[in-house]
């Protein structure tokens, strides 16, 4: 078996104090030390494994991010180098045509009511 660092026995101990106080306020009347002890084991190795499955979580998420930076850094360093791609923006006919249309209908009504 691996020797534990200090950091990890810190965190070993933590998780079994936070599993102890756990059981302790989950304790039912007439329940002995030793079903409290074996209840308060049951929620440390349960915290353990939670914390293996988001430390391993993690890990992945950074390999995955890891590989995504990868391929686009070449790929910046050739766009660097090819020349830039016209930009054409283009719109649509409809808004004008209606803003046309609202502003004669504005001038309509202003020389209709002038006259």
């Amino acid at each position: 078996m691996a020797k534990q660092s200090r950091g990890e026995k810190q965190r070993a101990e933590r998780s079994a104090e936070e599993a102890q106080a756990m059981a302790r306020a989950t304790q039912k009347p007439g329940q002995s030390k030793e079903q409290t002890r074996l209840i308060a084991q049951g929620i440390q190795k349960g915290i353990e494994q939670y914390k293996v499955q988001q430390k391993a979580k993690a890990r992945e998420l950074d390999k995955r991010l890891k590989q995504a930076r990868r391929p686009q850094q070449p790929a910046a360093q050739d766009n660097a180098q090819a020349p830039a791609a016209e930009i054409v923006y283009r719109q649509h006919w409809l808004p004008w045509v209606l803003l046309a249309l609202s502003w004669g209908g504005f001038g309509l009504v202003w020389w209709s009511s002038a006259a």
